[in-house]
């Protein structure tokens, strides 16, 4: 049950444990991005293979290279225009997608080469050959690269029902293992199969004119009053992994009333006992920020080192995998304290992440192999040459001679560098003289121009100005750089070297980290994001929406989440509909709040199904199974349009894709 309170999707979707899925910077290979920053930055980490018939069944395969995940979706798309494969690619955001080459899709159908053709950058498109596409080797790949076992995980039971999405996942991990230069480790990967959509569908276009993700005409604005989007007025988490999860939660908000009810039980909890509240806001902060990332890449192994990788001058991934090491030794480092403060937690959620996390065993093992290798000081840093440092002692002295031996050396040249530098202040009166590093550079001077009285001596060369500082080097600082650079590679290598046989260890317990990574991104998301922006509210502002199966939808005095915080006279609004009166009109002149009003509806229905309290004095909803808009008024010049005809053709697909179970959203003007 734990895993269901992760995912962005009903009850019934099978997975051990949440994913986070949204799009996030992933820096360098799969293989070992380590200490990266982190920042949350827009390049995505998904790898799509998207493949159909002539049944009009599309077979999509999301593998996700930063969560170690696999996402397989397989449906029926309903209309000519591809509705529901562009709102998986909006919400996915790959780097790359893989299509067959040939169209196999019904008459009257463009096909899916062609679609993403059209909508993507050509060079995010891969073409692959139809043969690649084989649903028997993706299912078996499917059963031994999946962590769950293949009877719990329902694969016999969909493997001829969902043989479009088996046949793209054959595609997408072929591509992957060849042009990353990588093997997936056995029994490592989470995978997840989505029949159908099983979670709210939000099209692009309720999807930007919700605000949901990004705001509309943010030009408009002073920098100093900035109309945020809802995903940026939630964005408090503290990890990029919680990020993610966040924004994949918006886009596919949940539908499973358990679920959502467990996390406000949770929520519940920490809004009602503070020691809790800033006992895990500590906790979390024990974590470093790219944990889930680098958690996760354990589950990637090169397919073999070559004496390219290995070249001194070069040991850039051999940094990577010391990174990692470090991380995952500061992660299990901070599990203990994450176990004192959840011990006395009452809330299921937080009872099963206990259990499931501070009571196993196997955390504390690997922690022991790791601290038998190494270093117990060793810390991570994002400070350059911190982390260069302890990436150098990360193995305990001893171990290795020739580490040892390199070791000093770069001790010898760093001394020598900074003994340079004091000389240096000495001899041309320059105080202020400063002798930072980078690991591009190396160590390099910068001079404040004050401190300069008409040109810096001829022994510094490569002056650049920047700024009020003037950075520079010297052929002394150059040669010992040279040396320096060269001894922490020869470190970085053999300290690789001795870590072998400790990660083949790791590896074998590798479904335990994937855990860890889901957790942490799922408690920064309830206690970093929900927990703490309803902190910062009012007593009472934000309230427990309730859930019934077929009662009205019921808001007393509801806000606008985004405009409440930009306006403090903000009119809460009422709504009332039931199966009697399910129709509201909303009539007034120009600037009244006709849009804020319709927004402010569909945002709340939001934020209640994705766990979170809701702007509201009351609120009774049931779970909505799509949500359709049609807010503001503009013409479509690419599709030669008109004001009036862009309104009838969208308002034609709401008619054609709503049911008795959806709430609409509509407004035509």
């Amino acid at each position: 049950f734990l895993g269901r309170l992760l995912l962005p999707a009903s009850a019934h979707t099978r997975t051990r444990i949440a994913r986070s899925r949204s799009s996030a910077e992933m820096e360098g290979d799969a293989a070992g991005a380590g200490a990266g920053d982190g920042g949350g930055g827009d390049r995505s980490s998904f790898v799509i293979g998207l493949i159909e018939n002539r049944a009009k069944e599309v077979g999509v395969a999301a593998f996700d290279l930063r969560s170690a995940s696999l996402h397989l979706s397989q449906y029926i798309e309903t209309s000519c225009s591809y509705h529901n494969t562009k709102t998986l690619l909006h919400f996915y955001d790959p780097m790359v997608v893989i299509v067959p080459p040939n169209k196999t899709a019904a008459d009257g159908m463009v096909g899916v080469s062609e679609l993403v053709g059209k909508h993507l950058p050509a060079n995010k498109k891969i073409t692959m050959a139809r043969g690649c596409f084989d649903d028997t080797k993706g299912a078996v790949m499917v059963k031994n690269l999946s962590a769950r076992d293949p009877s719990a995980l329902g694969l016999d039971t969909y493997c001829k029902q969902y043989y479009l999405c088996l046949a793209a996942a054959s595609a997408t991990i072929k591509w992957i293992e060849s042009e990353k230069g990588i093997i997936i480790t056995n029994h490592s990967l989470s995978v997840t199969f989505n029949g159908s959509f099983d979670h709210m569908n939000i099209d692009s276009t309720s999807v930007q004119t919700l605000e949901i993700i990004d705001p509309l005409h943010t030009e408009l604005w002073g920098t100093s009053n900035k109309k945020k989007s809802l995903f940026q007025m939630l964005k408090t988490t503290k990890t990029t992994g919680g990020t993610r999860l966040l924004r994949a939660n918006l886009l596919q908000p949940l539908k499973d009333i358990q679920t959502i009810n467990t996390r406000l039980d949770c929520l519940d909890e920490l809004m009602s006992n503070e020691e809790l509240f800033f006992g895990l806001t500590q906790g979390l902060r024990k974590f470093p920020k790219e944990s889930d990332k680098v958690l996760c890449h354990f589950c990637f192994k090169p397919k073999m080192v070559t004496d390219e990788v290995l070249k001194p001058a070069s040991g850039r991934k051999s940094r990577m995998l010391i990174s990692d090491i470090i991380v995952l030794k500061t992660a299990l480092d901070a599990i203990p304290f994450l176990s004192k403060v959840l011990k006395g937690a009452k809330s299921f959620l937080l009872c099963n992440i206990y259990q499931t996390i501070c009571e196993n065993s196997k955390y504390a093992s690997m922690r022991k192999r790791i601290g038998d290798v190494v270093d117990e000081d060793v810390v991570h840093s994002r400070a350059p040459f911190v982390s260069c440092t302890q990436q150098c002692f990360a193995i305990k002295a001893g171990i290795d001679g020739l580490l040892d031996v390199a070791r000093r050396s770069f001790c010898d040249t760093s001394e020598a560098i900074h003994n340079l530098a004091n000389k240096y202040r000495e001899d041309f009166k320059l105080p202020n003289l400063k002798i930072p590093y980078n690991n591009r550079l190396g160590f390099y001077f910068i001079v404040p121009q004050k401190d300069i009285t008409e040109r810096l001596p001829n022994k510094f060369i490569q002056v650049v100005r920047h700024g009020k500082n003037v950075h520079c080097s010297s052929l002394e600082l150059a040669s010992l750089n040279v040396r320096n650079k060269s001894a922490a590679a020869e470190c970085f290598l053999r300290t690789e070297l001795c870590l072998e046989g400790l990660i083949n260890e790791i590896r074998e317990d590798i479904g335990i980290l994937t855990l860890l990574a889901e957790v942490l991104c799922l408690l920064d998301m309830l206690v970093n994001s929900f927990a703490f922006t309803i902190s910062t509210k009012p007593v009472d502002r934000y309230t427990r929406p309730e859930f019934t199966d077929d009662g009205p939808m019921a808001i007393n005095a509801g806000r606008h989440p985004i405009l409440e915080s930009l306006h403090n006279n903000f009119v809460p609004n009422n709504l009332f509909l039931s199966e009697a009166s399910n129709m509201v009109l909303v009539m007034g002149p120009n600037m009244s709040g006709k849009s804020t009003y319709l927004q402010q509806i569909c945002l709340i229905v939001i934020l209640a199904q994705i766990g979170c309290y809701v702007p509201a004095q009351f609120a009774s909803l049931r779970v909505v199974d799509r949500i359709f808009t049609r807010i503001g008024t503009g013409d479509n010049v690419e599709n030669n349009s008109s004001t009036f005809m862009t309104e009838m053709k969208e308002t034609a697909f709401i008619m054609q894709n709503v049911s008795s179970k959806y709430y609409g959203s509509t407004m035509l003007q």
